[in-house]
């Protein structure tokens, strides 16, 4: 920290100032202890000892300079004393005002705004241009002596003892804060108002610049223009931007913005990224879930599973285990009785070392990239879910363990709003009252909000017409929890135009559709989702990137892609320098830069060992292709967790609600920066 002073008639205000900062290295205060617990009685933290002594002051006060020097020396010259001089011998003329006044704000902005300036010494206009400067370029403190009889004992004790003594106690000393100051939100917006631009050294001063250049003028100049100054700056944002961002984040200072949309987000922001509140999309209930997570609730089953049904459960997780592994065995399959699967589930992850199930779900050998292509295909994207989901949830137990778990994950990962989808119809019957009670109970907060999509497997394409049904009879029967119907599996299977019938009453009853589409197959398979299928949304919608006009569709009719970073790497194979194995760079930014409404998603955290706040750090670096397409900037990443909110399925009402809650949360976490 600079302590910053002006310098006039009244030399004794600088060692007054110093000291009061200083304590132990001038111990002028010594007998007045009111004074020492000043500097941080109304800081916090409190103010630091100064690291440099800057005094400016005039051609006319040798005297006064002569008298410091020598209580400098005396002091021993325990930190950098610093001299600014300008050629002005009393400052009277206005002209020689002017040079002071320049040199003053010069300095100051070359202090910096952890500086602390003394307003105590010089004339009243320089103690008038000391206080603009901290208030315009900010300042750590604005600090005010005064002194007894203008201080005429301190001078003389001062030159007696040269502060080697303290002051007697019958000479009191108030100091005041006049107020801290922060930086004019006007000058840092381009060009900015920086020290290299008006440079100032020790010794005299006498700019030789043009009038016009001369800083003071500068800034007057810059507050005269400030309305339009900030409504050009937040026009070019408005341009250059293809995704609105929160509304209140246009009212943090330029400095700030244009750091926000600078930084690059990489590792170093994931408690940034997690802190910050999140909405959840696109999460399957059946790939939730992490290893840890998937034993407490194998071993919640388990212990339910009855003593005669053990011995085959243990012979099945045997059978399991020893399988061999070879090219094109698919590993997950299953007894096809539900119950014999369910407690072959809970024995695996009841009973297997952490280890073996670690090494078994995920194989080490194994390179999670493009595993579409895979020996075993798009399987071995599932297995490392295979024992929980459909398999594990046949049992009331391990619904209200998974309804606790998921709970602690939105609260552990930032999500302020989860849609979680799943196919109850491949579950026991009452699962969907059981899980909703489950996650309501014994929770009084309000967050997280978690709602729920049911899906309608095209794999299992005769099924589809009942589970729609289903569907909306579930929405009229807890019309705030299951709020939106999905359509996922091969999208090779199960024509939309077919299909349009089924969903046309889903449409109808206004229950939200999403669609998976577009992980690997043509963008025609998008549109038709999206046309005949009523979609709201679109899960990946990767290759929507191929047809430029479809795109502009999508973005005039606000129809969002759910993204899923490392399951689109996982599954279809993307660049990505920390798991290479693909050459297709990630089309993130180019739907950006189209305008088409989008955000991210997990898709399976547990199973892509991932979170919410992973994937932008995850997709900030599968779309960076060095110099030529940077990553994903933190303001950026902001406007693509707003699109979040903004298409999440509630009803309109609700959902402008929680987008103003989380827009102040938002706010108050990046101000606080």
């Amino acid at each position: 920290m600079i302590l910053v002073c002006t310098l006039g008639q009244s030399w004794q205000v600088i060692p007054e100032a110093y000291a009061l900062l200083a304590p132990a290295k001038c111990p002028l205060y010594r007998n007045q202890p009111h004074l020492l617990q000043f500097s941080w009685s109304l800081f916090e933290p409190a103010l630091p000892e100064p690291s440099e002594l800057w005094v400016i002051t005039t051609a006319g006060t040798t005297h006064g300079t002569e008298d410091i020097l020598t209580w400098w020396d005396a002091l021993g010259r325990p930190v950098p004393l610093r001299w600014y001089r300008t050629t002005a011998i009393d400052g009277q003329a206005q002209n020689e005002v002017e040079l002071i006044r320049e040199l003053i704000l010069r300095v100051v902005l070359a202090a910096g705004p952890d500086a602390v300036l003394c307003l105590s010494g010089g004339r009243k206009t320089m103690s008038a241009d000391m206080q603009r400067a901290g208030t315009v370029f900010g300042c750590r403190a604005l600090l005010h002596l005064l002194a007894p009889d203008g201080g005429k004992d301190i001078v003389g004790r001062l030159k007696s003892e040269k502060c080697i003594t303290p002051l007697p106690t019958d000479l009191p000393i108030q100091a005041v804060i006049v107020g801290e100051g922060r930086r004019n939100d006007l000058l840092d917006i381009e060009p900015a108002i920086i020290p290299h631009d008006y440079p100032v050294s020790e010794g005299d001063f006498a700019p030789t610049t043009p009038t016009k250049e001369w800083l003071w003028q500068a800034l007057a100049q810059r507050e005269r223009d400030g309305g339009q100054l900030l409504a050009n700056f937040h026009a070019d944002i408005a341009r250059e931007e293809t995704h609105e961002n929160w509304r209140s984040l246009y009212r943090l200072p330029p400095v700030t913005i244009a750091r926000l949309r600078q930084r690059i987000i990489s590792d170093q922001d994931r408690d940034w990224l997690k802190a910050l509140p999140k909405a959840e999309l696109h999460c399957h209930i059946g790939g939730i879930l992490n290893l840890d997570e998937q034993i407490a609730v194998g071993k919640a089953v388990w212990e339910t599973v009855p003593d005669n049904a053990r011995p085959q459960a243990r012979r099945d997780a045997q059978l399991w285990l020893s399988k061999p592994k070879e090219p094109g065995d698919k590993r997950v399959e299953f007894h096809q009785d539900k119950q014999r699967r369910l407690c072959m589930s809970a024995c695996l992850l009841a009973e297997t070392e952490h280890q073996i199930l670690q090494n078994e779900l995920w194989p080490p050998h194994d390179r999670r990239v493009a595993l579409k292509s895979h020996l075993w295909g798009f399987s071995a994207y599932e297995h490392p879910g295979s024992l929980v989901g459909s398999a594990i949830l046949q049992s009331k137990v391990a619904t209200a363990t998974y309804a606790r778990l998921i709970k602690q994950r939105c609260k552990r990962d930032g999500l302020a709003y989860l849609e979680v989808r799943c196919s109850p119809n491949k579950y026991y019957q009452g699962f969907l009252h059981d899980f909703h009670q489950a996650l309501i109970a014994d929770d009084h907060a309000p967050d997280p909000i978690i709602r729920l999509i049911i899906i309608a497997d095209r794999r299992r394409d005769d099924d589809i017409p009942a589970v729609v049904r289903m569907a909306l009879n579930a929405f009229q029967t807890y019309p705030k929890f299951v709020v939106g119907l999905d359509m996922a599996g091969d999208e090779q299977r199960g024509d939309p135009q077919k299909l349009a019938q089924y969903f046309t009453a889903a449409f109808e009853a206004c229950l939200r559709i999403t669609i998976h589409a577009g992980e690997g197959e043509s963008a025609d398979k998008i549109w038709k989702s999206a046309y005949h299928l009523h979609a709201d949304r679109i899960g990946h919608g990767l290759t929507l990137v191929e047809n430029q006009e479809l795109a502009k569709r999508f973005r005039d009719r606000r129809i969002c892609l759910e993204l899923c970073p490392t399951s689109n790497r996982e599954v279809v194979g993307y660049h990505d320098p920390d798991n290479p194995g693909s050459a297709a760079i990630y089309p993130l930014r180019k739907l950006m830069d189209m305008g088409v409404p989008l955000t991210l998603c997990t898709d399976n955290p547990g199973i892509s060992q991932t979170t919410l706040a992973e994937e932008y750090i995850t997709a900030s670096r599968m779309i960076s292709e060095g110099l030529s397409t940077k990553g994903l900037s933190k303001w950026e990443a902001l406007a693509l967790i707003k699109q979040g909110f903004l298409h999440a399925f509630l009803p309109a009402a609700e959902r402008e609600a929680l987008i103003k809650q989380i827009d102040q949360k938002i706010f108050n976490l990046i101000a606080s920066e």
